[in-house]
């Protein structure tokens, strides 16, 4: 009468063990399935921010520029009063991202010249000079000399009050009460200089639209103008329009990074495209091209997702397997118990009623406990939070479906589940051949079609790796007795019977252990996926390093003087040095003569061949990318062999003439690549000449702009302070005038710290969760697993142990026979699932598109041997696990008096 008339709190008592174990992994389970997703959210966004950052400001602001009629009479001023009303009419949901925006009046610097009577003004090239009017600007800057210009935007000697920059009264030898003339076209018109100005900073966004009046355009080559800006009120630009030019009124709002999140996306890009159809400001045309920028970022965060759903799925599925795993096993401890209520007569539906009773009290608050947990975790809420409920229903509901699916037929003989020798049953059959069927047809669907065009949860992606681990796994659990039963043949001869007996056991368990076979092989799946992916993209990202610096450091500058090789070589420290000559946009031209067409426009490439390859070698870079065409080219009187991309060499044909700092040089195609070492990995049209061949003449040397340097321990500073005494030896050559303070600094990039970068990219924190669940979870799921292995056939292992013992077995020999019973186990679903796990990135990959995580650069699939000496070392750990948890009930159950227990049976 105890059994019927005891309540569910005193049977809880009675059972907390189990309950409790249900409990964590319910608790374990809710708090994955609500704060991964959100502490990825929380990634994603702040990728967004990160990549939205980087851009240029004209790329990722939005500006709407308006060039006015001559007939508008409005004045400059008028448009300040619709700032606010434009931004306001942007497309939803653009005027909440703005976070400022400013409204401006420019003439020039195109087609406006400055001129007067001092250096550098009265030269034959005359500097280029705007005049701009700016919203904001003089709460921005510091005055150093003078004062604002007037409100009336006239000078006290007339003509146009203008305020300059501190760098550009320095390049333009400018003061306060500096007098010259601007000419636009219209007809020269007086500025005098009122007042000279430092940023406050110099890198606000105020300044982003408006470069040339913090840091004017210093000429790149001899015969090149100054350009800069000077700024004035809106009267004066009244004036510049009347007497200089016509203003481009421009209206530019600032995008707030931080405002952006992941799911969002979409939206913004619709409202963007909207924007540039149908402008608010109707004369105008939108500039931005943060909608590009922003299809770029969505895919690779799209990918990373997909890469995070299926690891989360697999860890997911694996818990769900450990839950179904213990819910059985607390089945197990009570099928006496249950049986004596059936026989008592209580029917099915009673005992479910009874066990639902007790997990009520327990499970719902266990889930709940775990969604308050994973509700902690920083980041935006994610739609897979609808999943807590019925994780609470599975966890709740299981122990009771069990119970009452085992208590349809009345036993009290509980069966050894380990000597059924029955065929499958064609359901049975049929149901697993679904599921290999489903895994297939979902990877070629998947492969087909890609990613879920919408961006959320694929349903196919997350699916199919499940799948396929599970098929393997049935698959594996039914060939497994036939090797098992061969070796035991073999072990049958041998001497002694503790092998023998412990395949003998792993062959007839199968039908105990398919559900940690299962779980176990969906957690190293998940873990061997994790590795392999991560694996892939550091080797494509190590390759696309290796490709753009193919040595230990890139030295990039304006122009060097022929000198400068030479000199870096004798710096302490560098090995190997190779000039490089690089100019984007060079016209191709089929010949040298004035009837010749032109072939368009390539980047042309100008390399030392064997000091390239010298560098590349000192570096440790494989310079098989280098043809032996470059390398043995020599110099002659006819066209040089060239390197030449698909697209160039579709139109150069077998030749052409490249055009090379102003001189033309024959090429004949001796090689089609789609790239060459050195250069970016998104360069569609190029041509790469063999410097050592090229018949340069003495009096107009070919130039470098790009030094790759092999070697270690040199000087940085020593460096680039070479780097930059030959730019300005260049400069001053060139121009005849002093070119201290004018040079463009050189740039150094040390090619590990470019592979650090590629590392740092916006969405490489959501990749590292990744990577972080994959591996730490599936780790701790696979030892559960085998745990759950251990306790399933914990009481007939028991048994076993006990009549073994009688018969003379060591407690040596007792742990040899579970590590041989468990071996195969562990062995097959390591096997099963690490290659199911190493072929899942190809296998998904045109839908992951990993290739976006790599710079460009093929993700082609790399196992690392230390993720397999990983996976070995987990299989030891696992078998010390099992031992340890066999030590434990063993101790607990005493194995003296196990064949006590259910001696009816």
């Amino acid at each position: 009468m105890t059994l019927t008339r005891s309540g569910p709190l005193r049977r809880l008592r009675a059972f907390a063990g189990q309950v409790g174990l249900l409990a964590v992994l319910g608790l374990l389970a809710a708090a994955l399935l609500t704060g991964a997703p959100r502490l990825a959210n929380e990634y994603a966004d702040r990728g967004l921010a990160a990549d939205v950052a980087t851009l240029p400001p004209l790329v990722r602001d939005i500006s709407m520029p308006m060039v006015i009629e001559p007939d508008n009479t409005a004045p400059a001023a008028a448009g300040v009063d619709s700032l606010d009303k434009y931004r306001d009419k942007l497309p939803e949901p653009l005027p909440g991202l703005i976070d400022d925006g400013w409204y401006s009046a420019t003439v020039g610097p195109n087609g406006v010249n400055a001129s007067g009577d001092f250096i550098p003004l009265n030269g034959d090239t005359k500097p280029g000079m705007a005049l701009r009017a700016q919203t904001g600007l003089q709460e921005a800057v510091r005055m150093v000399d003078g004062g604002w210009p007037a409100t009336n935007g006239r000078a006290p000697g007339g003509g146009i009050a203008i305020t300059v920059s501190q760098l550009t009264a320095e390049v333009l030898s400018l003061r306060v009460g500096s007098k010259f003339e601007v000419n636009g076209g219209l007809k020269p018109t007086a500025v005098e200089v009122v007042g000279i100005f430092d940023p406050l900073d110099p890198t606000a966004p105020i300044w982003n639209d408006m470069r040339l009046a913090v840091e004017p355009l210093v000429p790149m080559a001899d015969g090149d103008p100054f350009k800069t800006m000077a700024v004035t009120t809106w009267a004066g630009m009244d004036l510049a329009r009347r007497d200089v030019g016509m203003p481009v009124y421009n209206w530019y709002y600032r995008v707030d990074e931080k405002r952006l999140d992941a799911d969002g996306i979409e939206s913004v890009i619709t409202a963007l495209t909207q924007l540039k159809q149908t402008p608010p400001v109707l004369e105008s045309k939108v500039a931005t091209s943060l909608d590009t920028a922003l299809v770029k970022i969505g895919e690779r965060l799209a990918s990373v997702r997909a890469l995070l759903a299926v690891v989360q799925t697999g860890v997911l599925a694996s818990l769900i397997g450990l839950i179904l795993l213990a819910a059985r096993l607390s089945l197990e401890r009570r099928r006496e118990e249950l049986a004596l209520l059936r026989a008592r007569g209580a029917s099915t539906s009673t005992i479910g009623v009874r066990v639902l009773a007790e997990s009520v009290l327990v499970q719902p608050l266990a889930v709940l406990m775990g969604w308050l947990l994973g509700t902690l975790v920083p980041g935006r809420s994610a739609g897979t939070e609808w999943l807590v409920p019925v994780l609470a229903v599975i966890t709740t509901g299981a122990v009771a479906v069990l119970a009452m699916s085992s208590q349809r037929r009345v036993t009290f003989v509980v069966r050894r589940q380990d000597l059924i020798r029955q065929r499958p049953s064609a359901r049975r059959l049929t149901a697993e051949i679904s599921v290999l069927a489903l895994a297939a047809l979902g990877v070629f669907l998947l492969r087909r079609r890609g990613l879920e065009p919408n961006g959320g949860v694929d349903p196919y992606l997350v699916s199919v790796p499940v799948l396929l681990a599970v098929g393997t796994a049935l698959i594996a659990l039914r060939v497994l007795p036939w090797p098992l039963r061969m070796i035991g043949q073999v072990a049958a001869r041998a001497r002694g019977a503790v092998l023998f007996l412990g395949l003998v056991r792993a062959g007839r368990g199968a039908p105990v252990t398919i559900g940690p076979l299962a779980v176990l092989v969906i957690a190293i799946t998940t873990g061997v996926f994790s590795g392999v992916v991560a694996d892939t993209i550091s080797t494509a990202r190590d390759e696309a390093a290796d490709q753009v610096i193919p040595a230990d450091a890139s030295l990039t500058g304006v122009t060097f003087a022929a000198t400068t090789t030479d000199r870096i070589s004798a710096l302490p420290g560098v090995t190997a040095v190779a000039p490089v000559s690089l100019e984007n946009s060079r016209q191709l031209r089929s010949g040298p003569g004035a009837a010749d067409h032109e072939l368009g426009q390539a980047q042309v490439v100008v390399v030392d061949v064997p000091k390239f390859v010298e560098v590349m070698r000192h570096s440790g870079i494989p310079t098989d990318g280098v043809p032996a065409a470059l390398r043995q080219a020599t110099r002659g009187d006819g066209p040089v062999p060239a390197l030449v991309s698909p697209t160039v060499a579709a139109q150069v044909g077998k030749g052409a003439v490249a055009n090379v700092q102003g001189r033309q040089y024959a090429f004949t195609t001796s090689t089609v690549a789609p790239t060459f070492p050195g250069l970016e990995l998104d360069v569609e049209r190029f041509v790469v000449l063999p410097w050592q061949a090229l018949p340069v003449p003495d009096f107009k040397p070919v130039l470098p702009n790009r030094f790759l340097l092999a070697g270690d321990g040199y000087d940085r500073t020593a460096l680039l302070r070479t780097a930059d005494d030959g730019q300005r030896e260049w400069r001053e050559g060139a121009t005849g005038k002093s070119a201290a303070g004018t040079t463009v600094p050189a740039e150094l990039v040390i090619r590990t710290d470019y592979r650090r970068s590629l590392d740092r990219t916006g969405g490489n924190e959501l990749l590292s969760l990744t990577f972080a669940i994959g591996g730490l979870g599936a780790t701790g799921l696979a030892l559960l697993a085998v745990g759950f292995a251990v306790v399933a056939e914990a009481r007939t292992r028991g048994k076993v142990l006990s009549r073994l013992r009688t018969m003379g077995l060591s407690g040596r020999q007792g742990r040899q026979l579970l590590v041989y019973e468990l071996l195969p186990l562990v062995g097959a679903a390591v096997l099963a699932g690490g290659v199911v796990g190493a072929v899942l990135p190809g296998l998904l990959g045109p839908a992951l598109n990993l290739s976006t995580f790599t710079a460009g650069v093929a993700a082609r699939t790399h196992l690392d041997p230390l993720l397999v000496g990983g996976v070995l070392l987990l299989v030891v750990v696992g078998l010390a696990a099992a031992l340890a948890i066999e030590n434990l009930i063993n101790r607990r159950m005493r194995l003296g008096e196990v064949l006590r227990l259910g001696e009816e049976n």
